[in-house]
This record gives structure tokens, sequence and C-alpha cells, in this order.
């Protein structure tokens, strides 16, 4: 019997993306578990809290086999040592990304030689998304349906309606 297979999906995920889901649901054909692992970073201003990100990511992953939700705080390898993963999880739209992630690479690859990076290019219909842009599009009114899990786009209007948006 095959040892099982375990990787990370580390990221802050402040909202979650259908962008953030497709680069899931391929690494879930690759690993036999995928840990998503929702970094709790208080020098990092996020719109939901980390348990409220925990919540929508749920939600958004309920029924995909394989997928773990969790929250953590500290490195991302250390997390990654502690569940028993053999990889980190990497999502890539554009060359502007690469830059950041080599250097978080290679960091990383210091700090665990064993633990190893795995990229998956963006599928062509995400290239332009971020949790970014869903932000700022929904405090504006704008639709981000087609850009986020209907949880997830629900909490949106919600939370920018409470602040005087949408």
């Amino acid at each position: 019997m095959m040892p099982m297979r375990a990787a990370i999906y580390p990221g802050s995920f402040d909202p979650i993306t259908n962008g953030h889901l497709d680069i899931l649901r391929r690494a879930t054909r690759l690993f036999d578990r995928v840990y998503v692992a929702v970094l709790k970073n208080s020098e990092k201003r996020a719109l939901f809290s980390a348990e409220e990100r925990l919540e929508m990511i749920k939600e958004a992953t309920e029924g995909m086999p394989g997928v773990v939700c969790e929250t953590f705080d500290g490195l991302a390898v250390e997390y990654a040592r502690s569940r028993g993963a053999i990889a980190m999880v990497r999502g890539l739209r554009a060359v502007s990304d690469f830059e950041a992630e080599f250097k978080m690479a290679t960091a990383n690859n210091r700090l665990d030689p064993d633990i190893e990076m795995v990229y998956l290019m963006t599928s062509t219909e995400y290239s332009f998304l971020s949790s970014s842009i869903v932000r700022e599009v929904a405090s504006m009114g704008g639709p981000v349906d087609a850009w986020v899990p209907p949880c997830v786009a629900r909490r949106l209007r919600e939370r920018f309606s409470q602040k005087g948006g949408v």
C-alpha cells in the first residue's frame, strides 16, 4: 500500500476566488490530501477574519474529496511538516507572480529541503483574477459572482452593505 501523499495550499484567501478553487481542484488530482491553509497574519489588514475566511473556504470546498481546511500561523514549512506534507502548492498567473514565488521557494527550500514547491499555472479564464481585484470591485458595488463561489459573493455583499458600499 502506498503512503498517503499530502500537500498544503497556503494563502491568505481574502477572499477565496474561483481561481484558487481551480488550483485546488487540480492539486487534488496530484495529492491524496490537500490542506487549504489559511494564514493568520496580524500584519496584513484583511477584509475578513481568518475564521470568516475559513468558514467560506469550508463551504466552497464542501464535497471536495481529500480537502482539509485549517488556519495556521508561523512558517508554512513548519505547518507542512506538522501535517506530513511533501509539497506546497501555489498558483502562478503571470510572470509578475514568478519573481515573488521564486524568492519564497528559495527561502522555503533553505528552511526545509524535503518539502517540494509545486506550481500550477492558472487557467486562462482566471489569469487576471486576484482577491484584491475581487475586493475592489465588490467595494464599489460591481458584480463579482462569476469570480467567486456563491457563499463568498453573499458575504462580500453583506460586508460592503454594512460599510455603506453595495
